[in-house]
């Protein structure tokens, strides 16, 4: 007997699992925050980081995230998504939690005296700062711990966008699909609502250390309601026959298949990804808007502080960077655009959502005026920067659907994390090269546009900023003109 309800009225669990992915995504976001507001005003005091440490740390992430996600999506695509999401979440909450071991381990390693208090070791290694010596080993080696912790963050981190993304294929039909993966999506702006509201305030009274260990255990939460709630459609008695009709309406249309049949589960290789126009589209949609994302969710804190002396436990900090990621909730709204054209034109999705992409490229341009209307008054960089941030949302949540309009569902999560090296790269690129911009611009007095020192480091990157999302939405255009499925063997 099936699974499936036969009931008449179609059931809407699509949308409980879409929730889902959604708290999944805030707890990511907290843990990828959670060092962008502290290090700056709690952590670099301790350890004497400098622009550039902070930069290698966050480049080394991207990094190891770019890589991990090519196996992410691989893995993803041979265990399921519902085990895939499990390990995913399981690494990235322990690698979150081993943050706040750090200074325990660099007082070991620099002093030889051991403790299990974060106290303790905090005053150890401030007494051991008092020489030059000391203090550069307690900078390398508080650096190595960070970028190790990192590394286990970024690698469990790699599989949450493949899962979503694949179960967002595997509950919804293609025309849904941009704006579900938008509500999910919203999670990472909720998640930067919530964090300089919480985080800096855990810091600030519990120490730095409190605040990596309370965000990483939401995660370990997140899987007791993952590992008894997700299964797949046709296996999930809480999706009636009605439901699956409706999720799985572009069998027939496009694949060939009946609705009551399983998709055959043909497999690429990695290789096997890159020669695909497509996967080449997608890569250049991601790897400069999601290094223009990157550097927003990283440095705005430090933009902030550095630019305009508001640190991110300060009242007026908090409330900058609230108001930008409050700004980048209109993506909710943005996300839907596809949709409309798509049901109101009748557009393929394709070309609904180059349409849509076209517009929220548009948007970035304003990054030109970021720092000459920051000489006015803050709030002028802070409203566009959200501006930003809420056009790059929308561009993101059609540019990882991409993928699923044109490729298989057995396949998705691999292409989806082909792209994601894509992504991972131009993340290094920005933050690591940030960071050494900065350092850089604030040490020989750079002069460019008016703008000196550090400021004028910020100046050429939010230039570089505005103008990435035209150019990528003409090298996807170019890469693939027409609505194309990609046939496989």
């Amino acid at each position: 007997m099936s699974a499936i309800s036969s009931d008449t009225r179609m059931t809407n669990f699509r949308w409980i699992v879409c929730g889902l992915l959604f708290i999944a995504l805030v707890i990511n976001y907290l843990d990828r925050q959670v060092l962008s507001l502290t290090w700056k005003n709690f952590i670099s005091p301790e350890f004497g980081w400098n622009d550039a440490d902070y930069g290698l740390i966050t480049g080394v992430f991207s990094i190891v995230y770019a890589v991990s996600m090519l196996f992410a999506g691989k893995f993803v695509d041979y265990i399921g998504t519902k085990k895939g999401y499990l390990w995913a979440i399981g690494i990235w909450s322990a690698g979150a939690c081993l943050h706040a071991f750090c200074g325990i381990a660099t007082c070991g390693i620099v002093s030889g005296h051991w403790t299990l208090s974060f106290n303790v070791a905090r005053e150890t290694i401030e007494s051991l700062r008092m020489t030059s010596d000391m203090a550069v080993m307690i900078t390398t080696v508080s650096v190595w711990l960070f970028l190790a912790a990192r590394c286990v963050l970024s690698f469990g981190e790699a599989g949450n966008f493949p899962c979503s993304i694949k179960a967002i294929a595997e509950y919804f039909p293609k025309k849904d699909r941009g704006f579900a993966t938008g509500i999910f999506n919203s999670g990472s702006q909720i998640g930067a609502l919530l964090a300089p509201f919480s985080i800096p305030v855990i810091a600030k009274f519990y120490g730095w250390e409190a605040a990596f260990l309370s965000i990483g255990l939401l995660g370990f939460l997140w899987m007791g309601l993952w590992v008894f709630i997700y299964k797949e459609p046709r296996k999930n008695p809480h999706v009636n026959a009605a439901e699956l009709a409706y999720i799985e309406q572009d069998a027939d249309k496009e694949e060939n298949l009946a609705p009551a049949q399983d998709e055959p589960k043909t497999k690429i290789g990695l290789l096997q990804a890159f020669s695909f126009r497509q996967t080449w589209a997608v890569i250049f949609g991601r790897f400069l808007p999601d290094s223009v994302w990157w550097f927003l969710l990283f440095w705005a804190p430090a933009f902030i502080s550095d630019v305009y002396g508001f640190s991110s436990a300060s009242t007026t900090g908090m409330i900058a960077i609230f108001t930008i990621y409050f700004i980048s909730m209109l993506s909710l709204f943005g996300s839907y655009l596809p949709t409309f054209f798509i049901n109101r034109s009748k557009m393929n999705p394709y070309a609904g959502r180059m349409k849509a992409m076209l517009i929220f490229a548009i948007f970035p341009l304003l990054g030109v005026a970021v720092m000459p209307l920051g000489e006015i008054s803050m709030w002028f960089p802070v409203v566009i920067i959200g501006i930003m941030a809420a056009a790059h949302q929308s561009w993101s949540a059609n540019v990882y659907n991409v993928v699923s309009d044109m490729f298989p569902k057995s396949v998705v999560a691999t292409v989806t994390g082909a792209a994601g090296l894509a992504s991972g790269l131009g993340s290094f690129m920005s933050n690591y090269g940030a960071g050494q911009l900065f350092d850089y611009t604030d040490r020989i007095g750079l002069v460019f546009l008016g703008f000196e020192g550090k400021n004028a480091g910020y100046m050429i990157v939010f230039i570089c900023a505005g103008v990435a999302y035209l150019f990528s939405w003409c090298m996807m255009k170019i890469l693939v003109p027409k609505y194309k499925l990609v046939e496989l063997d």
